[in-house]
């Protein structure tokens, strides 16, 4: 009996195993990639990672702000006058809070027409973002007032204090185009440091990058005096938020798949060379340094056991890839589970300051970007449509 039983179950585990190979009825969440290829990620041990939590759920005591009034802000930005918040919307609109209304105040996208009208779901503006355009990271020149805007389809782009069309500033390196710019930082001087995320997958795809573990991310500097763009670090697994330190003397970023900080130093005996200065409990996204030149690095959610088999064996990652089964619920097992937010205060070596979570996503169901300002935390996220604001004791 036993016998038979486990023939039946091996035929069907074998028919099975043929129908995910085959994927004939074009059901996986690859099935429209037909080269898609799943790499290795060198994720650190569970046991490595940051033991620091917020058992007291103390996200929860944010106040959700703007709800339904601004669709996906992922950057949140104030001008050298202390004004804002300004932040990149899913229409590829940069609205500006006048302390009453938002208003436009920017835009990255020269050909806007009723495709880039407001949608009921923030997913729906995906297939339209190459056009409209999607502001992501977004910073302000200390001294000119200009914004700088990483713009995952158009590339590096500043306007002036006035808003209006923004103007390109770079679209390409070494002859690779940027395909997924991310994130940015601008020094006094003007030179621009930012992360283009994947020279495969755009934003609109960026499910697909996530699940792929592909190592085409490339961290840059783009230098306005030469109109030059240099690769600093290439091959990295989806590079994203990305922060200059206080005294300018270098920047952190954040390894996305791998999950951890990295240092970039661009001055002193260390000037070009990088190091690995924390682990980080989940993915992560945009980074920002605050007035004391610590580091709030926003991230999706914890990882799990589930991950770290992922990571390690991409074989068995795009088997279930081929399972019938949508890229958005892959994503989520990609990332940890369903999101929620955490955010991490750490100094510039690396040591976890802080800690603050919301591990039910009761209140802040998800965090793009934390920017402190005035004793408040301003959090944004690319897949929510509010701003969650956090006062610090």
């Amino acid at each position: 009996m036993a016998t038979t039983v486990l023939s039946k179950l091996s035929k069907i585990f074998f028919l099975f195993a043929i129908y995910c190979a085959l994927d004939p009825f074009k059901h996986s969440s690859i099935s429209k990639y037909p080269d898609f290829q799943t790499h290795k990620i060198d994720m650190p041990p569970l046991s490595s990672l940051p033991k620091e939590r917020d058992h007291e759920n103390l996200l929860q005591n944010s106040e959700i702000r703007f709800s339904n009034e601004v669709q996906g802000p992922e950057s949140i930005a104030f001008d050298p006058l202390g004004r804002g918040p300004y932040t990149g919307v899913a229409d590829g609109r940069i609205l500006f809070w006048d302390g009453t209304r938002w208003t436009d105040f920017a835009y990255t996208s020269n050909n806007r027409s009723e495709l880039c009208d407001t949608k009921s779901s923030l997913l729906a503006y995906l297939k339209d973002e190459h056009i409209c355009g999607r502001p992501l990271g977004l910073r302000f020149h200390k001294r000119t007032g200009e914004l700088y805007i990483a713009d995952a389809y158009f590339g590096i782009m500043k306007v002036g204090p006035e808003g209006g069309l923004a103007t390109p500033l770079t679209t390409e390196a070494d002859g690779v185009p940027l395909r997924f710019t991310n994130d940015l930082d601008v020094d006094e001087e003007g030179n621009v440091y930012f992360t283009d995320s994947s020279s495969v997958f755009q934003r609109r795809n960026f499910m697909h990058l996530i699940v792929s573990g592909e190592d085409t991310g490339r961290v840059l500097k783009y230098n306005p005096e030469t109109k030059e763009t240099t690769t600093l670090l290439r091959n990295l697994q989806f590079p994203n938020g990305l922060s200059l330190g206080k005294d300018g003397s270098f920047f952190i970023f954040c390894e996305g798949s791998i999950g951890r900080l990295r240092k970039y130093w661009l001055k002193g005996e260390k000037a070009g060379t990088s190091e690995v200065v924390a682990l980080l409990h989940g993915f992560p996204d945009n980074i920002r340094t605050n007035k004391d030149g610590d580091f709030w690095v926003a991230v999706h959610c914890h990882r799990n056991i589930f991950t770290h088999v992922m990571a390690h064996y991409p074989n068995v990652r795009k088997f279930f890839l081929k399972l019938p089964i949508t890229v958005k619920f892959q994503y989520l097992l990609q990332v940890g589970g369903w999101p929620h937010a955490v955010a991490v205060k750490y100094s510039e070596d690396g040591k976890v300051l802080k800690v603050l979570e919301d591990k039910q996503g009761k209140v802040v169901k998800a965090v793009s970007e934390v920017e402190e300002k005035d004793g408040k935390l301003w959090m944004g996220s690319v897949l929510m449509s509010f701003i969650a604001v956090y006062d610090l004791p």
